[in-house]
């Protein structure tokens, strides 16, 4: 209920949008588009995400980055709207990157990406995040409506931290408008009118919700009505159960009507606390079944979503692969001398790339080695240079020689030695884990990422991210010297406050138990080290599946 007017205002502005003569010009040569909207029309949002995808694909190879970034903006859209908001952050972000800033046309578009960027993060409740986005979509605002739906819901933010001084110099600014349209000033009236209840639980809102339900009802503003009747149960709750009972009924019959899952939850909650004991058991097993029902839904939708995008990127190095194999039967005389230069060259890589992988491994023994050895040289040396001070210092007749000097020097050393670093690059921790894995590809072997971004690893601690590097190395270097694959898929995903990381490949798999050797047994304890679990799915009748997980703050 509270959040329908972001989705309203992403819908009116993104059907208007489809209907401007220059995405008409793209739909022409785009069919996939076309149908995506079709299938957005016909409210088919699984379909339509597939099409928007195909088209983005499509649209790549025209090199039209505006109909990429829309594409993506609507994937986005649909993400967010299916609750999958991690996956429609990553959209949205992707999104950025292929627009124009300095293009007014496209400011429209650049408004609505920001905008859902915004609501996601809402919806993850990181209000400051949100409200940085909404600021953001006002510089690319195109109407007055839009704006005022954007300021209210910043002011919703500001509400939901608390911030109560804010959010009300907000409403009031919107209501002080000129133009503003019925529902509009409704909206911002009830939510006013809350935010100064819940900041002084003796204000007497009543006047202004009621005021702003009866414009409601005379604009016949369905989504306002059901906005409405929430506030005022929620306001009866305490002083007036009776009637919160009421409003609690009319909101639940009205969502009904508008088959708003998330607000028929809503007012399943209030009955079940407002309605006689008779009542409640049947209101509770309604709330239990339905709220399984949507789960289940938003969990399926997050999983498609991702291996949608994951079966195009697979798709796309299979495709490459054909077309070198197409090349190569057309062009056989070329291809053969081609071949021998070939041969010199993936040699000379071969090479490159295992004398790059042996000098890796060598420098984090060394790295490892140096660790020890400092602490050898602090608990040792460094320890011992300070006792014989110790004792050089109660004898007098040695209180003024020069070798107390000397010795003095070397455990300052000792000590310097012991406490140095080694030095990191300010590089993104994605981008990092990236550059790791596919250093490791090659042409007979396929390195294929998916949800590897910058968003996933925020919450993660540098100790997390240190110790899954060393995991992720250690596996692939397990890769390279023994599975014999070609093929190889690792995916990452956020969920549950974890990070799950699926790796996957097609090699000659591990039979039985996996055996505690070296390398296993100290990535087993870098996985523990951070309160992780690293299985390994030996029932695989080809390849390996090794699924890590550890939490995050």
């Amino acid at each position: 209920m509270k959040y329908f007017y972001f989705t309203l205002f992403s819908l009116l502005l993104l059907f208007s949008c489809s209907q401007d003569k220059e995405e008409k010009k793209s739909e022409a040569v785009n069919l996939y588009y076309d149908q995506a909207f079709e299938f957005r029309e016909k409210k088919v949002p699984d379909s339509a995400f597939i099409y928007f995808n195909k088209a983005k694909e499509l649209f790549l190879q025209q090199k039209d980055s505006l109909g990429i970034a829309k594409c993506l903006v609507n994937m986005a859209l649909i993400s967010i709207d299916k609750g999958d908001y991690f996956g429609g952050q990553e959209c949205s972000l992707e999104a950025l990157t292929y627009f124009n800033v300095n293009k007014k046309e496209q400011f429209r578009y650049l408004e609505s990406n920001l905008h859902e960027l915004a609501l996601a993060s809402f919806q993850l409740k990181n209000y400051e995040q949100a409200i940085k986005y909404y600021n953001q979509s006002l510089k690319y605002a195109q109407d007055s409506a839009s704006t005022l739906i954007t300021k209210n819901n910043i002011a919703n933010a500001y509400n939901n931290q608390k911030k109560y001084s804010r959010s009300l110099a907000v409403y009031q600014e919107i209501l002080q408008q000129k133009i503003i349209s019925p529902q509009n000033y409704a909206m911002t009236l009830t939510n006013m009118a809350s935010a100064k209840w819940e900041q002084n639980e003796k204000y007497n809102a009543i006047p202004e919700l009621l005021k702003a339900l009866q414009i409601r009802e005379k604009e016949n503003d369905i989504w306002g009505l059901n906005s409405s009747y929430s506030h005022l149960a929620d306001y009866y709750f305490k002083i007036k159960p009776d009637s919160a009972l009421l409003y609690a009924n009319k909101m639940y019959q009205i969502a009904q009507k508008l088959e708003s899952p998330d607000d028929q939850l809503e007012a399943l909650q209030k009955l079940i606390k407002l309605s006689p004991a008779r009542n409640i058991k049947q209101f509770f097993a309604t709330y239990q079944k339905l709220n399984d029902s949507l789960q289940t839904a938003r969990s399926a939708a997050k999983n498609q979503f991702a291996l949608i995008r994951y079966d195009t990127e697979k798709s796309k190095a299979d495709n490459l692969v054909l077309q070198k194999d197409n090349d190569g039967k057309r062009y056989q005389i070329i291809i053969l001398i081609i071949g021998i230069l070939l041969l010199i060259i993936a040699g000379t890589l071969w090479y490159k790339k295992r004398k790059q992988r042996l000098e890796l491994e060598a420098q984090n023994s060394i790295r490892e080695n140096k660790l020890i050895t400092s602490q050898k040289v602090h608990d040792v040396v460094a320890n011992g240079l300070y006792r014989i001070m110790s004792k050089l210092d109660h004898q007098e007749t040695l209180k003024d020689d020069p070798i107390i000097n000397e010795i003095e020097e070397l455990y300052e050393q000792s000590r310097d030695i012991s406490y140095e670093k080694p030095k990191t690059k300010n590089l993104p921790f994605n981008e990092k884990i990236a550059n790791l894995l596919r250093s490791f590809a090659s042409e007979g072997t396929k390195v294929i990422l998916v949800g590897n971004s910058a968003p996933l690893w925020e919450k993660a601690s540098d100790q997390a991210k240190e110790e899954i590097e060393h995991i992720l190395q250690e596996l692939m270097v397990n890769m390279s010297k023994h599975s014999q694959a070609n093929d190889v898929v690792i995916r990452f995903e956020h969920a549950d406050e974890k990070i799950n990381i699926y790796y996957t490949d097609n090699g000659i798999g591990i039979s039985g138990k996996p055996q505690a050797k070296n390398g296993l047994t100290n990535t087993g304890n870098r996985i523990k080290a951070i309160n992780g679990t690293l299985t390994f799915d030996t029932n695989v009748e080809k390849g390996l599946k090794i699924k890590i997980l550890f939490p995050v703050s």
